[in-house]
């Protein structure tokens, strides 16, 4: 059978500022039809690494591909306007002197009649029909976003590449159009790249995650594998809070006021971490570990007491100052549950949401 082509592939792209490694070695596929994340925080590479694909920027090596052809390297150098990819920022960048079907229209090659049918098409497309003869300063910032998503889409590209396009929308319009654009750019069997430094988005809009630390890529996969097999502790606490319990090996185990934790891998008398995210640990009201709720793979009980409780909505978040050394370890339990501080409860951690990772340094 034969293996498909990727829509996009960037192959050891590097870029340096002033003998730094802003982009090192990174290397990406995307399929028509799919959305890859490059998600990191700010100043890790994302963006100059869209800006290279885009060929508004020119890399110091590594080659980017569409459909199976070289679009750039160091020798070759397709111009931007005929790489045949759609571009999509936080800023919308419309103009603001031009119509929103001016606006839509910008970029069509073609007779009249055809751009008019296009404009009329993409503008029905994201429910903006109405707004024909409108300027942009007339428009909400959603409806902004939905004329930069049309005008994006109007000569059709088979990539569309996306910095931090929703970031400037409101957290009641944000989700809707989030979707509303996704559907479409699948519709027409766009492959996507979005930069964004928002795990939430990233898990909600990706088919693949690809985690940016330092100009590298550190982790890649499905949006499952990466939050559920992080690669270390930074990767795991990019994607929620976690608590980290430190012990040293002896005899291939570490002690932990949870009991003994099996080591594979780490070194006889090396320190280790052990990560686990706050969801993970569960009161224990019995106090002995045999409640309805928990498990064998729950493990020994530690006994800590409540130093605050912070009602989140859905759920509460609560921090124990731990008996058995004097950390503190932070639990999210059901809103319902708002314990006051100095109360002492016992805790159960699972063990099968723990990591184990070696302490670097």
């Amino acid at each position: 059978m034969q293996t498909p082509i990727p829509r996009l592939e960037i192959k050891n792209l590097m870029r340096l500022y002033d003998g730094r490694h802003v982009v090192n070695n990174v290397s990406l596929r995307v399929m028509p039809g799919h959305v890859t994340c490059l998600l990191g925080p700010s100043g890790c590479g994302k963006s100059t690494t869209l800006r290279m694909i885009a060929g508004v920027e020119m890399q110091d090596s590594g080659e980017i591909w569409v459909d199976g052809k070289l679009v750039c390297d160091t020798v070759y150098r397709v111009p931007p306007e005929r790489r045949h990819i759609g571009l999509m920022f936080q800023d919308f960048a419309l103009f603001p002197h031009l119509s929103v079907a001016q606006n839509v229209a910008f970029g069509l090659s073609g007779d009249k009649a055809a751009k008019s049918a296009r404009v009329g098409e993409l503008l029905e497309r994201v429910g903006l029909s109405r707004y024909l003869n409108a300027y942009p300063h007339e428009l909400s910032g959603g409806e902004q976003q939905r004329v930069a998503l049309a005008r994006a889409l109007a000569p059709r590209p088979g990539i569309m590449l996306m910095d931090e396009p929703f970031s400037g929308l409101d957290n009641r319009l944000r989700d809707g159009i989030r979707d509303e654009t996704l559907e479409i750019l699948r519709e027409q069997d766009t492959a996507v790249l979005l930069v964004t430094h928002e795990p939430e988005e990233a898990m909600r809009m990706a088919d693949e995650i690809a985690l940016m630390r330092d100009g590298r890529i550190v982790q890649q996969g499905a949006p499952y594998n990466v939050y559920n097999a992080p690669v270390d502790r930074s990767a795991m606490a990019f994607f929620s809070e976690v608590n980290v319990i430190r012990g040293r090996v002896r005899g291939s185990l570490v002690d932990t006021p949870f009991g003994q934790f099996l080591s594979p891998g780490a070194y006889e008398g090396s320190e280790v971490e052990i990560v686990i995210r706050p969801q993970h640990i569960k009161i224990d009201f019995d106090r002995h570990g045999r409640g309805p709720n928990t498990t064998p793979q729950d493990g020994t009980p530690a006994r800590g007491v409540v130093e605050r409780a912070r009602f989140m909505g859905s759920e509460s978040l609560v921090e124990f100052r731990m008996d058995h050394d004097g950390s503190l370890l932070k639990a999210t339990v059901p809103n319902v549950f708002l314990p006051k501080p100095g109360k002492a409860l016992w805790l159960m951690i699972r063990r099968d949401r723990c990591f184990l990772f070696p302490v670097k340094g």
